[in-house]
C-alpha cells in the first residue's frame, strides 16, 4: 500500500537514527517500527510490582504517627511568635 504519511519532527528524527544504525531504508524501518509498535499486546509489558516492605515505628501505644506534622507545626508557630515578640520589644 501506498499512502502519504506526515511525522512529527522528533518521529522523524527517531526514524533517521533508526535508520543509520540498522543501515536500512526508510522503508524499511519504517514498517519495522510500525510492525513492533501494533503487534504488542498492552499487557505484554512486564512490570515488576511495587512492594513496600512496612518496618514498625516503635511508636509508644497512644500516639498518632498521621498527627506528628501537626506537632512540628505548632513548634514552629511558636518560635515564630517568639522572634516576632522580640524583634517588636527592640
Amino acid at each position: 500500500m501506498r499512502t502519504t504519511v506526515t511525522l512529527e519532527k522528533d518521529v522523524q528524527r527517531l526514524v533517521r537514527n533508526a535508520m543509520h544504525r540498522s543501515r536500512r531504508s526508510f522503508k524499511e524501518t519504517l514498517n519495522a517500527a510500525v510492525r513492533t509498535g501494533l503487534s504488542r499486546k498492552p499487557n505484554e509489558t512486564k512490570h515488576v510490582p511495587f512492594l513496600v516492605k512496612a518496618k514498625p515505628m516503635g511508636l509508644r501505644p497512644g500516639i498518632d504517627p498521621g498527627s506528628l506534622n501537626q506537632l512540628a507545626d505548632d513548634l514552629e508557630v511558636e518560635g515564630f511568635v517568639k522572634q516576632t515578640k522580640h524583634r517588636a520589644r527592640s
